[in-house]
């Protein structure tokens, strides 16, 4: 697949995922989860629908379908490091300006991450095994 075909199903599955994740980030902490945890919570139901889309669909020729734990180990260490970046941005975001602006500015971080996240997946958590 060529990499705007791949950039574009990448970016659908991405909303899909951002929507999920938000969603729960929202619905928790609004029952008073801490923003810190809901965050986490979001992000991992977000992470999980983004990893079994983005292999079956968008970097299906590189992983020929096989999900295997070489690919979720890569995603898990590409995950951690763009959980931490949200976590702490969101974090920032509600002690000085509180929950609502923790909720306005996660999609915009998470965005930009997933920018990021494309072409880490691209040139490496789905990269075909040789």
């Amino acid at each position: 697949m060529s990499i705007a075909k791949q950039g574009i199903s990448y970016f659908i599955v991405g909303l899909i995922q951002l929507l999920a994740d938000w969603l729960v980030f929202i619905l928790l902490s609004f029952f008073a989860v801490p923003v810190i945890v809901a965050n986490i919570v979001g992000r991992m139901i977000g992470a999980l629908l983004g990893f079994w889309l983005n292999g079956k669909v968008t970097f299906r020729a590189s992983t020929e379908g096989n999900l295997d734990k070489t690919y979720l180990l890569r995603f898990v260490m590409l995950w951690m490091v763009t959980a931490a970046i949200s976590t702490l941005a969101v974090g920032v975001a509600d002690a000085f300006k509180g929950l609502y602006l923790a909720w306005l500015v996660k999609p915009m971080v998470d965005g930009v991450l997933a920018l990021c996240g494309f072409l880490v997946s691209r040139h490496w958590v789905y990269k075909k095994k040789t």
